[in-house]
């Protein structure tokens, strides 16, 4: 007989891989970011261009439903990790906190 504490062992173990998943991801997101940022600097972008940001949480959303996501919860994580994003980019621009 599998106990309670074995499937929720099984289940902590699971999101363990996924959280790990995730945060190589992160890396290869800010690796891309880095990318964004040179364009940006030679160009005299700023790093704040609100509708992409709209367009990003638009297709988060749009993904999220598709795969059974709560949207909402898509949405919260995806405009904090934008927010960050910003930041790190104004930083890296010379106009943020180091």
């Amino acid at each position: 007989m599998v106990t309670e504490n074995a499937v929720l062992a099984s289940c902590r173990a699971e999101i363990d891989a996924l959280d790990a998943e995730l945060v190589r991801l992160l890396g290869r997101r800010v690796e891309i970011v880095d990318r964004v940022v040179a364009v940006k600097q030679a160009n005299n972008i700023p790093a704040l261009l609100p509708d992409r940001v709209e367009e990003v949480v638009a297709h988060v959303r749009e993904e999220a439903e598709a795969c059974g996501a709560p949207p909402d919860l898509a949405e919260k994580l995806y405009r904090h990790l934008i927010a960050w994003t910003i930041d790190y980019e104004e930083t890296k621009l010379g106009k943020g906190t180091p």
